[in-house]
């Protein structure tokens, strides 16, 4: 009998779709559906050409169903969702109602309450909803962790955070620029590190925004085990002299007790690592998302200070 997965995938066209469609390759599956209403994605044809595609999520939604009612072995085991961000909660509640296991991109959801209503459904239809929180995966953050968890109990760490990811200006016409749709600069670009910080450093115990505006945000996060501040932007300017004048748009710096943290490799095949846990019963669970989405939802919403002493360098500047 054959293990072979059969898989469907919400959001074709977008940046993290391809690594969807080639982890669903390593692990040995097949992708036999899309669902995009954008249909520039000539992708598909690198990783499954033969999979069926669709523009309209009604048609879809049919496609789905009566593979499921064929009971020929057709039917999807597993949907992956790569849709915007605020449809990642209906897509996971489609995916759980129409037979299937979910796997979703971050953030999971926008809200707290979210998690609540689809733990609700996997209780209903005995499904899973599995996110990918790569970094989890990641042998330098998995290391961190261990060292940190054998000091527990000293005085806490301290944690400098800075992401930057320059965009254009299509950022901002695109939803992702939509606080509504994206969730904020914090939620969209942020999300998976403040997960990491729960996960290295442990339970969330205050949570204080110095900055937020469209394309930046910054603010002081203290965990069980350390002192975080940190500054996340979609802004050029915002990348250091340095590194702008070699023609770098990007800058990610993170240091725990001033010693740097080099995790820049190792990232190509967290996707593919990501699927061989979730199809061999690990994955990460709703539950497990729950820190994270409440840093980013306290943010979104939180009054914004001025910095003291707690703020982060980039800061200074500002």
């Amino acid at each position: 009998m054959s293990t072979m997965k059969n898989f469907a995938l919400i959001g074709a066209a977008g940046y993290i779709a391809p690594r969807h469609m080639q982890a669903i390759k390593a692990t040995g599956n097949r992708l036999v559906a899309v669902l995009d209403p954008n249909d520039s994605v000539g992708i598909i044809d690198s990783h499954f050409p033969d999979a069926d595609f669709f523009t309209e999520f009604e048609r879809f939604d049919r496609h789905i169903d009566m593979r499921r009612r064929a009971k020929n072995g057709g039917k999807i085991d597993y949907v992956s969702i790569c849709s915007p961000n605020y449809l990642h909660d209906s897509h996971v509640r489609f995916a759980l109602r129409s037979g299937a296991h979910a796997i979703c991109e971050k953030p999971l959801v926008l809200n707290p309450w979210n998690i609540d209503g689809l733990q609700e459904i996997e209780r209903e239809t005995g499904k899973k909803v599995s996110s990918i929180l790569q970094l989890r995966l990641h042998p330098a953050i998995i290391a961190l962790r261990d060292k940190v968890k054998s000091n527990h109990g000293r005085s806490k760490h301290e944690v400098n955070l800075a992401y930057i990811t320059s965009r254009g200006h299509w950022y901002l016409q695109s939803w992702k620029g939509d606080l509504k749709k994206s969730g904020g600069i914090a939620t969209n670009i942020g999300v998976h590190f403040f997960d990491m910080l729960h996960f290295i450093f442990g339970a969330l115990q205050a949570n204080v925004v110095h900055l937020c505006s469209d394309t930046k945000a910054a603010g002081y996060l203290e965990y069980e085990s350390a002192r975080v501040r940190w500054f996340l932007s979609v802004d050029i300017e915002d990348v250091p002299v340095a590194q702008r004048e070699s023609g770098q748009r990007t800058f990610r710096s993170i240091t725990v007790d001033d010693d740097e943290i080099e995790f820049s490799g190792g990232f190509t095949d967290l996707h593919n690592r990501s699927y061989e846990e979730i199809l061999a019963g690990r994955g990460f669970s709703l539950e497990e998302n729950r820190t994270a989405i409440e840093t980013v939802a306290a943010i979104r919403t939180s009054k914004v200070v001025p910095a003291a002493d707690n703020g982060h360098p980039f800061l200074r500047n500002k």
